[in-house]
């Protein structure tokens, strides 16, 4: 029997209910991360990344059609939803995942009223309570004194973390991360006083498990992170991890998301902080699988930082693209990206189009090469803060996306990306030495996305980003594709003399035909820069790198890239065995 006072309620514990299944869902899938990676189950891993990124969506779409059938006729009234949203706080008031249950209910919210901006009466426009949301019963990391020797501290370390598989040689592993510490705690003037936290959540990611925690020495904290890869051999340690720089790679919204099992995922985050002070709120949620709620926090930083700001938003520097309008706010670290409506030649894509390829990067590893971003629509912004500049090329460019009303814009759809510099503007005031370490990192980056399975299609310079720590990221993709899905050819030699001097091929070109020795003509305009890319990535301007990647994937290899330097591997830093592969 339905009694209409209690439609409310009722439609509250629809939406608990079924967020408590997805919540049981996404656990279940970070939990068996561990077996993953003790059966070296690596395709197995990265299904289980892209499953927990569709799952959201799909529990809210479900969540969402059984709302809509129980309101029936209420399912659009303001009121109702305003009581529904006063029920569903009463009833997670106390929950351990309160922010991520409001997260969930704004998601119901904004899927059940399509086309509609954020209605703050209705939704959880402002967090409730602090992002802290509750703290354990138990400390959710594990402590160890800093006493000498080292060695029997870090062996305890390690009894800490079992898996169903042996290390390769944890006394070697031990010896490793031993040196690395006291080398650390000399550099920092250790004088007997410190100790390490170590969560007691292990981070999985790939083909790697990474054990993070802190170093606390005299008042100051370091990050104290070990990764882990596991080989046919077995478990070994390949590195400690001791700088905050080291670990914001890792930590990167240009790689996927995290596999890590936390049953308050606010506690972990605040650890994480302590670590990676320069990472948003947002960027930490994101990082362990909580992208919806990392947006979430991101509109909430958004809307903070309109009201202590009163710069404008502008047209974002550097060549305008041919499919989106870039406009950006100089005083907030993201930039803000629409569709235009109408694409010149020579793009021939469509804007369906487009949002499959960002999509596709949502669910895809990004191998920190790829810029994470977030979708949003029917955002909302005041109109005295847009440059008339901007508002004239959104009229102009992509008029169905725009909607002025008043002192209010509304932006129908746009994705928000981290703020970088342009590679092209970047190099323009380059000096040698930073030219030659952004080109090598641009080859680098073509390259490993390749490892993955993904052609960047447009590779100008203009499409790349240049990051705080100076790695080089691709951000434009509405040209990407599967690699395995081009031909890579050497241009044919000409029949005669007029195939030479023809203006047009003189050969076949098929849809997905790829000619590498024609890159050196567009991709760098300055000498001295291609001259550098020739020498250090000459190998792209020949489809035979293309085509051994290729085959290294049809042949189901999952090519590891690595998010910490080179040098800091133990097997670089002590002359052991040869490297392999994550």
């Amino acid at each position: 029997m339905i009694f209409e006072d209690l439609i409310p309620y009722d439609t509250a514990h629809i939406i608990l209910g079924d967020y408590l299944k997805y919540h049981y869902q996404y656990k279940r899938i970070t939990k068996r991360a561990k077996i993953r990676f003790e059966q070296r189950d690596w395709h197995g891993m990265q299904e289980d990344s892209r499953e927990r990124v569709s799952l959201y969506r799909e529990n809210v779409g479900a969540t969402t059609e059984r709302v809509l059938n129980f309101l029936g006729g209420q399912a659009l009234d303001a009121d109702t939803w305003r009581d529904i949203k006063i029920m569903f706080l009463e009833e997670i008031t106390n929950f351990n995942s309160r922010n991520i249950a409001e997260t969930y209910f704004n998601s119901v919210f904004r899927h059940s009223h399509k086309g509609l901006s954020v209605d703050e009466d209705s939704m959880f426009v402002h967090a409730t309570a602090t992002y802290r949301e509750f703290k354990s019963t138990q400390p959710i990391y594990h402590t160890l004194y800093l006493t000498r020797p080292f060695d029997f501290v870090i062996r305890q370390l390690f009894t800490f973390f079992r898996f169903n598989a042996s290390f390769e040689d944890q006394d070697r592993d031990i010896q490793y991360v031993c040196h690395t510490l006291e080398e650390k705690l000399e550099e920092l003037d250790y004088r007997g006083n410190g100790r390490i936290e170590m969560l007691k959540s292990i981070f999985f990611r790939n083909k790697g498990a990474y054990l993070v925690g802190r170093l606390i020495v005299e008042a100051r904290t370091k990050p104290f992170v070990i990764p882990l890869l596991h080989r046919e051999d077995g478990i070994f340690a390949d590195a400690l991890l001791l700088e905050s720089n080291e670990i914001s790679s890792v930590f990167s919204y240009n790689r996927t998301y995290f596999l890590v099992d936390t049953d308050i995922a606010s506690e972990s985050v605040d650890f994480l902080r302590t670590i990676l002070p320069t990472k948003s709120l947002g960027e930490l949620y994101n990082s362990i699988g909580f992208e919806k709620h990392g947006k979430t926090v991101l509109y909430r930083d958004f809307l903070r930082h309109m009201h202590q700001s009163i710069d404008k938003f502008v047209l974002a520097p550097g060549i305008k693209g041919l499919v989106m309008v870039v406009f950006t706010l100089p005083s907030f670290p993201m930039v803000f990206k629409v569709i235009k409506d109408k694409f010149p030649a020579p793009k021939s894509v469509t804007e369906q189009e487009v949002k499959s390829k960002y999509e596709l990067v949502s669910l895809h590893d990004r191998v920190g090469r790829m810029a994470d971003s977030h979708m949003f629509e029917n955002f909302v912004f005041e109109k005295k803060r847009f440059s008339k500049e901007l508002i004239d090329e959104l009229v102009e460019l992509a008029p169905s996306k725009i909607k002025i009303e008043g002192d209010t814009i509304e932006l129908k759809h746009l994705y928000i990306e981290k703020k970088m510099v342009p590679l092209n503007l970047y190099l323009e005031d380059a000096n040698i030495e930073e030219a030659e370490e952004a080109i090598n990192e641009y080859g680098k980056a073509i390259k490993e996305m390749a490892a993955v399975n993904i052609f960047p299609g447009d590779m100008l310079l203009k499409n790349f980003g240049v990051t705080r720590l100076k790695r080089v990221v691709f951000y434009d993709y509405d040209e990407i594709g599967f690699l395995t899905d081009y031909k890579f050819r050497v241009i044919p030699e000409p029949r005669d003399y007029e195939d030479e001097m023809s203006a047009d091929p003189w050969y076949s070109v098929g849809p997905m035909d790829v000619f590498p020795e024609e890159f050196p003509r567009f991709l760098i305009g300055r000498r001295e820069i291609r001259d550098i890319f020739l020498r250090i990535h000459g190998d792209l301007f020949t489809p035979t790198f293309w085509i051994k990647t290729q085959e290294r994937l049809k042949r189901g290899e999952l090519v590891g890239v690595f998010p910490y330097h080179q040098k800091l591997r133990f097997r670089r830093k002590y002359n052991s065995k040869p490297l392999e592969e994550q």
